[in-house]
């Protein structure tokens, strides 16, 4: 790949073209089909324990840390074919603990099938298999045995632990599935493995692409407005983790280009030395050329800062980056004052404090706690001012948009934005993305 090339720049109209007219369904479909046939081969030996299974599992990262496997997971599933195509994952979780770690990491599947069988049978498939060191192809002495006396000569047994071990490693497994049932009850289905590979491969294809469960990959596209100390930034922090998409602040973008040595950066660097507003044209121009990006298109953003007014909404609008989702933050400007004009920096660790919701923690710190002018209640009330003299015409712009209470705890406020991001119509947006997990029983 060319390193010199410029970024890749996908037009806002073709992602909404496509959502328009179902094309992300249809590919999606062509997607699963795909992935499986190229995986088929595989999973005729896939339904052991989960140290057992056929697919190409990551359970040799088992025995590192926690926290070191899942930043190795995330790492690879934020890999462009990922994004792009989906991904089965076979072998992890395996507790719930680990569920709950790969949530927290943003790793949400938007399938899990759950394999079950006797545990006999289990047993009896584990001890029979054999592996062609060549290919890495999984046979069985009873199931599935090659028919090349070549292959047949050069097969290893599978180095499995004994009965008492595989027996102790199915009784472990069965006092944690209950919690992973629970932890996946949403998306979660049993199907029997005690049947037939193609039996089985057709059920669990079946429910991947059945219309109650199936997941449009339309790209979310989430604005938040709302008043000066409203939480914007924080909340689309969380939304930007929880649910894998870009986090757009205008103010933070305009000031990343202003540091950059290009012609857009020599423009923009006076109007924010001298405090000016920058050019809605120069704005507009910096933001789409952000929103067109690979990253943007495929996974989505969050953006907040811009628009601020009905005529930056509008152009926002022209230039085909329309949202899917819409939010006002709404507290009042008491609220804003006292949490804007309270607030601190610690010069020496960047930490940020309060004088009534997060207080220094000691008289040294207080003493060199520093505050930022900009944060005084004069220019706070004149930036409140602008925000509700536009606030009416952006929300008759957005009348879907919804309206959160932003005077609560901000994990309250982020539960509440989540229970609304949640799609209740197939032409909401979902993540891009046909996530496949499966666990073994």
């Amino acid at each position: 790949m060319d390193e010199t090339a410029k970024p890749l720049r996908i037009p806002p109209e073709m992602a909404i073209y496509a959502e328009k007219h179902e094309i992300f369904d249809l590919v999606q479909v062509n997607l699963f089909s795909i992935s499986f046939d190229n995986n088929i081969a595989k999973v005729p030996t896939s339904y052991p324990p989960p140290h057992e299974s056929g697919l190409r599992s990551v359970c040799a990262i088992m025995s590192t840390p926690c926290d070191l496997w899942i930043k190795l997971i995330q790492q690879r599933l934020s890999k462009i074919d990922c994004v792009r195509r989906g991904w089965v994952l076979e072998g992890i979780p395996q507790t719930r603990e680990e569920a709950l770690s790969l949530q927290e990491a943003g790793v949400a599947p938007n399938h899990v099938v759950l394999l079950e069988a006797p545990d006999a049978v289990l047993i009896e498939r584990s001890q029979g298999k054999r592996i062609d060191p060549v290919t890495g192809d999984v046979y069985h002495v009873t199931f599935i045995w090659p028919e090349d006396k070549e292959v047949v000569q050069r097969l290893e047994r599978q180095k499995a632990g004994s009965e008492e071990q595989l027996v102790a490693q199915l009784m472990q497994h069965h006092r944690e599935v209950h919690a992973l049932r629970k932890t996946y009850r949403n998306c979660l289905k049993g199907i029997d493995a005690d049947q037939p590979h193609v039996d089985v491969f057709d059920q669990v294809l079946k429910y991947i692409l059945s219309r109650h469960c199936s997941v449009a990959p339309h790209t979310p596209r989430v604005l938040l407005f709302g008043p000066p100390g409203s939480g914007k930034s924080l909340q689309a922090k969380l939304i930007s983790q929880k649910y894998n998409i870009v986090n757009l602040c205008c103010g933070e973008l305009l000031e990343a280009v202003s540091a950059d040595a290009t012609n857009m950066g020599e423009l923009i660097k006076p109007y924010l030395e001298s405090g000016q507003q920058v050019p809605d044209s120069m704005v507009l121009q910096i933001l789409t050329e952000r929103l067109s990006r690979l990253d943007c298109t495929t996974r989505g953003w969050v953006l907040h800062g811009f628009p601020r007014n009905l005529e930056q909404a509008e152009k926002l609008q022209e230039s085909n980056f329309i949202p899917s989702r819409v939010f006002f933050l709404e507290m009042t400007d008491d609220v804003a004052i006292e949490r804007v004009t309270l607030g601190s920096i610690d010069p020496v660790t960047g930490e940020r404090y309060h004088s009534l919701y997060k207080p220094a923690p000691s008289p040294e710190v207080q003493t060199r706690l520093q505050f930022n002018p900009k944060d005084s209640e004069a220019q706070l009330l004149r930036e409140l001012k602008e925000y509700w003299a536009n606030a009416s015409s952006l929300q008759d712009l957005y009348p879907e948009a919804v309206h959160i209470n932003a005077d609560q705890d901000p994990h309250t406020v982020f539960e509440s934005l989540e229970s609304r991001l949640t799609p209740t119509h197939p032409h909401d947006f979902y993540i891009n993305t046909s996530r496949v997990k499966i666990l073994f029983s």
